[in-house]
């Protein structure tokens, strides 16, 4: 897809992937249980293989495999606990599994900081693992599959990175956080605010598994959330001395690209459900 959209210019790219790809998991999500798990093990696989990349770049050695296996299997293993195949006690497999990180480094060789390298390894899993396994919460109640949570939380999501991209393009000029981010303006973030505000109600009109305050609430979170999101992630790239995590999507640079707002916005929005539910 890469190759056939080249030849159009960066924001063609970003509008015709942007279409695609969503089209493609809204699809996935409202068919059933199974193809959402379909989708987001993808992205979840794809993501966690972009994160140990860029980390090897910075000189890091990770267990690229190992911490991507750990990652996928974490997110496997809270859809079936979610959705009520198999008994939350098998959450306990998480640790000793996790654990081997320390034992599988005792046989690599001539590595100088391998603790270091050990750390990377578990922060793939905590930063891009968990928060797609905590999602799995979201969308099953009582092992029920509803997707209109997650379709809110993607809609929003986007409707907010599209509106700061157009309002900040058009007419950003006080900077959100130049340290990190010197394209980000304050124009960009009220500009993506107010149009994800906008799908919060119209999306809260439809969707009635929450209430109107609680998809305010879920908005909010994710507005500040998907902007912090995004940040953490410009960091990890200028640490890096990158520009994009990856080309895989174009117009929009890699997975962790696409979807870091959801790495920060899916422990808030899941734990905030689940006191609401409680």
């Amino acid at each position: 897809m890469t190759n056939s959209l080249s030849k159009y210019s960066n924001l063609t790219q970003r509008i015709i992937a942007g279409l695609l790809g969503s089209a493609g998991i809204i699809a996935a999500i409202c068919f059933s249980p199974w193809t959402y798990c379909l989708v987001f093990f993808i992205i979840c696989l794809f993501s966690l293989l972009e994160f140990y990349k860029l980390a090897g770049l910075d000189g890091v050695v990770p267990q690229k495999v190992f911490g991507t296996f750990c990652g996928v299997a974490i997110y496997l293993l809270s859809f079936f606990v979610e959705k009520g195949d198999i008994s939350y006690r098998y959450y306990f497999l998480i640790f000793p599994i996790v654990s081997c990180v320390y034992m599988i480094k005792l046989y690599k060789k001539f590595e100088r900081k391998p603790f270091t390298n050990i750390a990377f390894t578990f922060l793939g899993i905590f930063y891009v693992g968990v928060p797609f396994a905590l999602l799995n919460v979201a969308v099953f109640v009582d092992g029920a599959y509803n997707y209109e949570i997650i379709f809110g939380c993607l809609f929003i999501l986007w409707a907010s990175d599209t509106g700061a991209y157009f309002a900040g393009t058009f007419f950003g000029k006080r900077k959100l956080f130049e340290r990190i981010s010197p394209k980000k303006s304050w124009e960009g973030f009220f500009g993506g605010a107010l149009l994800a505000l906008a799908f919060v109600f119209g999306i809260a009109h439809y969707f009635h598994t929450l209430t109107q305050m609680q998809w305010v609430i879920v908005g909010l979170i994710i507005i500040i959330g998907g902007t912090f999101g995004d940040l953490v992630e410009s960091l990890l790239k200028r640490s890096i001395e990158i520009k994009d995590s990856g080309d895989s999507i174009p117009g929009h640079g890699g997975f962790l690209d696409r979807f870091d707002g959801l790495y920060i916005c899916a422990p808030f929005i899941v734990a905030y459900l689940e006191i609401v539910r409680a």
